[in-house]
């Protein structure tokens, strides 16, 4: 896609440039018009018409451009500077199949080159005026890796902010609350359930209630700390089992232990990475 990108002051004159697909274009119209503002067309023809333009361009493309023909390059660069050979930007492209060079109708109307052919086009019209387009070349695209680096630099800067909020609203929805007395003191029909409350806050049948729409059960919503934490306080129930502890003394101690893993696995990089 192309787009006119930029302007340039070069010794009084203004220089467009224009994006395009294969790099930076620079207006050889424009160029042209340092020597001669009512007919830039004829200088750029007559740079046109010499042997050298026609084998540096034609080298330029031979480089850059799979689709460009060389035996219509060859029979441009045999008449090159006879007195009958003629050769407009526009000749050139349509029968070279050329990339390095376009010819643009309307608003940005204008010939354009790559810039290496550009500089070469100024080199022709005056070694002066080249240093100071190259001067100004470069000074714009330093203002603007200037403004791309603010631009990326913003772009964290909102990155980080916005991976703190999700971060803190992960840790809202994920870590579990700390169970009820209610809760503590009810005796659940089966450990299964004694661990949902302890890691999720309610009971499967709770859940399914809550969420008649969704297939499955809590556990297969569950996130992937969340199933580590799950996996880790069925060992711990199993030893409190063997220990003699009462339902409610269990759920109490499963709760603290699902509440502080949940924590530490939220800012775990590793399980980050596994997701």
């Amino acid at each position: 896609m192309e787009k006119q990108s930029a302007k340039i002051i070069v010794q009084k004159t203004e220089i467009r440039l224009l994006n395009h697909e294969v790099g930076d274009f620079i207006s050889l119209t424009d160029i042209a018009k340092f020597r001669n503002k009512e007919e830039p067309f004829s200088i750029l023809n007559n740079w046109m018409r010499s042997r050298s333009t026609i084998e540096f361009i034609g080298l330029w493309e031979k480089l850059n451009n799979p689709g460009f023909k060389p035996i219509e390059f060859d029979r441009f660069r045999n008449d090159a500077g006879s007195n009958y050979f003629v050769l407009s930007p526009k000749k050139w492209i349509a029968t070279t199949n050329a990339i390095g060079i376009v010819s643009k109708a309307g608003r940005y109307g204008g010939t354009y080159a790559h810039i290496d052919i550009a500089f070469e086009f100024s080199s022709w019209i005056s070694s002066e005026f080249k240093l100071y387009l190259i001067t100004e070349f470069k000074r714009l695209k330093q203002d603007e890796n200037r403004q791309q680096q603010l631009n990326w630099n913003l772009q964290r800067t909102i990155s980080k902010i916005n991976y703190r909020i999700h971060t803190d609203a992960i840790k809202e929805k994920l870590i579990p609350l700390k169970i009820t007395r209610q809760q503590a003191s009810y005796v659940y029909a089966n450990e299964a359930d004694l661990l949902n409350v302890a890691l999720f806050g309610i009971t499967a049948k709770q859940w399914r209630n809550n969420n008649p729409d969704k297939e499955g059960n809590i556990r297969d919503t569950a996130s992937l700390e969340q199933l580590v934490v799950l996996s880790n306080i069925e060992s711990i129930n199993a030893l409190l089992i063997v220990q003699g502890l009462p339902q409610n003394e269990r759920l109490k101690k499963l709760n603290k232990v699902a509440i502080t893993q949940m924590k530490s696995l939220i800012e775990n990089h590793s399980i980050k990475k596994l997701k």
